[in-house]
């Protein structure tokens, strides 16, 4: 019978077999993590699970943790778990790897974890933060600019 490969996961897939590579599980991405990097991950999600209600759940190559949104995610990489935390600022700290703005209010600040005494304050803490972001930004109500130049009408003499 004749196949292909596919051309995400390199799988070899028969002919009329059903095939979806994106779609994956928490173990499979994790199955071949070393134990300090195993320890990490359970740590990780361990802290996260404690912050109230969430869906975790894997996509692609990625852990997503959300509530309405994903408001942090993690790559098991080889040698490193890939950490993503989402806030509404850049953190400037050591552990910091890169930050790339992902939306007019939200920035991914991109971490590297390696082992277990890692997930600790300040990550925890920005963690948390993460969290608590969606309440925040409802929380702020959003002036558009002609909201704004009506108010700066009534301000005048």
């Amino acid at each position: 019978m004749s196949g292909r490969e596919c051309y995400h996961c390199k799988q070899w897939v028969e002919q009329g077999e059903p095939h979806d590579c994106w779609t994956t599980t928490e173990a499979a991405l994790t199955k071949d993590l070393s134990e300090d990097l195993k320890d990490a991950w359970e740590r990780l999600r361990e802290t996260a699970v404690d912050f109230g209600e969430q869906r975790i759940y894997a996509s692609h190559h990625s852990i997503m943790f959300s509530r309405k949104v994903c408001y942090f995610f993690v790559r098991p990489k080889t040698t490193f778990l890939e950490l993503c935390i989402i806030l509404g600022r850049p953190l400037k700290a050591p552990q910091v790897r890169r930050v790339m703005k992902g939306s007019k209010s939200k920035f991914a600040n991109m971490i590297r974890i390696t082992h277990r005494d890692e997930v600790e304050a300040p990550i925890t803490d920005w963690l948390r933060e993460a969290y608590r972001l969606p309440d925040l930004l409802a929380a702020k109500p959003v002036r558009r600019p002609t909201q704004m130049k009506k108010a700066n009408r009534r301000r005048k003499p």
